[in-house]
């Protein structure tokens, strides 16, 4: 008899496996057969635990910005400090920047997706992390900040393709261009 396989261990399998699958195929892309046989379980097990395809879609997008929040601390009085620890953190996590991609394209023009809220509150909490920093009450024009130096920090691993066609062989010196990222912030930010 096969040993029995724990609830938590089944929805981590799931999970990663869904990480995989959705980073290189998308949402629409995406087959729950093959997340199962990577999980090494039953499709229906998906159902059981997320719902549908979205919602498992939706489980591994909060769980990979639950690691990078984890890892990234807010951007404080060093927004650039900030944007070469994102800048790092993107590179060596290419799938959650193609899980970001991935999103946009599969829910593009629609409002605010169910569940997001903890999104918009975890990105509240950095807004007035930096405005903080700033010295700055929170406004519009920190929230556009905020969205320009995250842009910027995934940049590289987002459009991979355009820096070896930009950059050549240096496309492959990442603190190069890190260091050259960070100090465009830091001009920008003066």
């Amino acid at each position: 008899m096969a040993p029995k396989v724990s609830t938590a261990a089944t929805r981590a399998a799931l999970l990663e496996a869904a990480r995989e699958e959705f980073a290189a195929y998308g949402v629409a892309g995406a087959r729950v057969d093959r997340i199962a046989e990577r999980a090494g379980v039953n499709k229906e097990r998906i159902y059981g635990h997320f719902g549908s395809k979205e919602k498992l879609f939706d489980a591994v997008i909060t769980e990979a910005l639950d690691d990078l929040t984890a890892q990234i601390a807010l951007p404080g009085a060093d927004p650039v400090d900030y944007v070469a620890r994102l800048t790092d953190y993107y590179r060596t996590h290419p799938d959650l920047v193609r899980l970001l991609m991935w999103e946009a394209l599969n829910y593009r023009g629609q409002e605010l997706l169910p569940g997001q809220e903890s999104r918009v509150e975890r990105c509240g909490r950095k807004v007035a992390s930096l405005a903080e920093g700033r010295g700055e009450e929170p406004s519009a024009g920190t929230a556009r900040t905020l969205f320009m130096l995250t842009g910027l920090a995934m940049f590289p691993a987002m459009m991979p393709q355009l820096g070896r066609i930009i950059l050549g062989d240096s496309a492959d010196d990442h603190e190069a261009l890190r260091d050259q990222i960070a100090a465009f912030v830091t001009t920008g930010l003066k």
